[in-house]
């Protein structure tokens, strides 16, 4: 081939080619996922984002130049689709029923040598991966995943466009507001000594735009928090972000609902059920330990604080004479459990602050082993039905302090149903976590803060008494969770500026600093903002459950290490002396732990 235009232009995709091309001559292009030079025939498999297909070399021009193939080098391909011979048919491939005779070939790009065997990228080390991304990205499963995202990305436009949202870009270089994460800044050059932030969410911009009457707002923004990473958090995340003006909590559940569906049928072919069940705070915490449970299997948590008293057990009857809680989960059929595997998941909790966890094995008539010698025969039997056990059951107690008993046996519960297999495979769980605490008391300072965020309407009935128990003070707030994942949070807004002046100063701001920090919004808001909510749906997580990824890097183009780091270009990275010297910035050493600035 020549590489003029006309023969380096595509007829077909690789996937592409069937059973109803055979006789044809097609062009194709690609990368060589695989070479197998016979001497007298060379097969080569042909990739590119919709497949593979064979391509055989065995006489003349394609033949001599294959004997030069390497593996990942960019290939142009002329030839004719014949039928596979009998017993060569490969049924794992939608190409698999065919492939193509080579007439004419040219490398358009050989490739240099690769720093990792493709076909084994699962093994290699996730650094190495992130620098060459762009390798990866050519495993079928990253471009399905990207082509998930794409798929979800448009469903959103299309069903908030067809609902008379109107998507409106929000700026990305923006004051600094506390959000409860470290901002991103960036230096200003012309104004000296200022910086811009970039945004962690368009809070306050779309709740400007419902004072503006735009009414119905959305946006796939692109938000940035500094803040430690996991492996569903990244430095900077896209959200389906949205808002909407004269609605309640029902109006928001309803559309988000339809949203989802709508997601996950033009996405990946899921049709969910709908509506999704409705679960308070107080609820999920006490029966799951989370205020996103993983509601695809049962197994709760059971309180058992009013079976205590008189239980002849000292550790259950200190921990609730100390304020604490003593709570339990039933493993069902786990009695078996060797010693090794019960300290295994002793050591699990303890590293959730717990001090221990006691144990005993249900028997047709009471309990057996562990504890069971403690506790009396009333105990027992008020127990044993509570939790409904059957002969062979192993019981979990936590005791001590309410939150840490909830979270480590919340964890606790998820753990043991990942080792046994109590998740049902492709099962959604959807549902709204909604009534929760609009404040939490500082454990240093005593002071209030926002459990969420300082713009959530606190419900009606607590307007006139505010100030009296900020701790009993629930909000107009909800959060979407699927799977033990939180998809999405959002409220009712606070619309007037007297009420976000309240919480301002709840929160320990005076009228200084809360004007000068959040002048321009309260400015907004007492220019007749209308009554107005939303929800901000993190698209990655989003993504993340459709694939069955298990991070958030599987699902986005180019992510960040652990670190923040992007080890593909090499950032975060030093600047230039004359940038500095053009942001009037200087850089100073870090003092190390000894105090020396090296």
């Amino acid at each position: 081939m020549n590489g003029n235009p006309s023969t380096t232009t595509r007829t077909h995709p690789c996937g592409a080619i069937n059973t109803g091309l055979v006789g044809d001559t097609v062009r194709l292009a690609g990368w060589a996922a695989r070479i197998r030079d016979l001497g007298g025939v060379t097969f080569v498999d042909l990739r590119d984002r919709w497949g593979e297909v064979q391509v055989v070399c065995e006489d003349g021009q394609p033949l001599e130049l294959a004997h030069s193939f390497k593996l990942e080098s960019v290939l142009a391909i002329e030839g004719e689709v014949r039928p596979r011979p009998d017993g060569m048919v490969n049924q794992d491939k939608a190409t698999g029923a065919v492939e193509v005779v080579a007439r004419k070939a040219e490398i358009l790009n050989p490739c240099a040598p690769l720093p990792f065997q493709m076909d084994h990228i699962e093994n290699v080390d996730e650094e190495l991966r992130l620098r060459y991304r762009y390798l990866q990205l050519r495993h079928a499963e990253l471009s399905h995943n990207l082509k998930v995202r794409h798929l979800a990305a448009q469903a959103a436009r299309r069903f908030l466009s067809e609902r008379d949202f109107l998507e409106v870009e929000t700026p990305l270089l923006i004051k600094t507001t506390p959000e409860g994460a470290r901002d991103y800044v960036v230096p200003s050059r012309i104004h000296h000594g200022q910086f811009y932030a970039l945004p962690q969410s368009p809070q306050l911009y779309k709740q400007i735009l419902m004072a503006s009457g735009i009414d119905r707002y959305f946006q796939l923004a692109r938000c940035l928090r500094d803040e430690d990473l996991r492996k569903d958090r990244q430095p900077e995340h896209t959200q389906i972000d949205l808002e909407m003006s004269f609605v309640g909590e029902s109006d928001i559940y309803a559309l988000v609902e339809e949203l989802m569906a709508t997601v996950f049928a033009e996405a990946a072919g899921i049709n969910l059920a709908t509506p999704f069940p409705r679960m308070r705070y107080d609820d999920a915490m006490n029966q799951y330990g989370s205020d996103k449970p993983d509601l695809r299997f049962g197994h709760p948590i059971y309180p058992v604080d009013d079976l205590v008293p008189g239980c002849g057990f000292g550790v259950f009857e200190s921990a609730l004479e100390s304020g604490g809680t003593v709570r339990c989960l039933r493993a069902p059929q786990l009695a078996s459990y060797s010693r090794k595997k019960v300290d295994e998941l002793e050591a699990f909790v303890k590293k959730r602050g717990l001090a221990g966890l006691a144990r005993v094995k249900a028997t047709a008539d009471g309990f057996d082993t562990g504890v069971a010698k403690f506790l009396g025969p009333e105990f027992q039997q008020k127990l044993h039905a509570r939790l409904g056990c059957q002969e062979g059951d192993l019981v979990l107690f936590g005791a001590g302090p309410a939150k840490k008993v909830l979270q480590a046996l919340g964890d606790l519960r998820v753990e043991l149903a990942t080792r046994e297999g109590w998740i049902p495979e492709d099962s959604w769980a959807f549902a709204w976590v909604h009534d929760f605490p609009l404040f939490e008391q500082d454990e240093k300072t005593g002071g209030w803060t926002a459990c969420h965020h300082m713009f959530t309407q606190p419900q009606d009935r607590y307007l006139e008494s505010l100030e009296d128990d900020p701790g009993a003070v629930r909000a107009q707030l909800y959060d979407l969770v699927c799977n033990g994942v939180e998809l999405g949070s959002g409220s009712i807004r606070i619309h007037r500026r007297d009420l976000q002046e309240r919480v301002f100063s709840l929160v320990g701001m005076d009228a200084e600093e809360y004007e000068a920090k959040f002048g321009f919004f309260l400015e907004a808001l007492g220019f007749g903002a209308p009554p107005h909510g939303g929800i901000a749906l993190g698209l990655d997580r989003i993504i993340m459950l459709l694939c069955g990824a298990p991070s958030l890097r599987e699902v986005i183009a180019f992510p960040k290490t652990t670190l923040a780091a992007s080890p593909l270009d090499r950032s975060p990275g030093p600047i230039s002396e004359a940038q500095l010297e053009e942001l009037n910035l200087q850089i100073v050493p870090k003092a190390n732990d000894e105090g020396d600035d090296r």
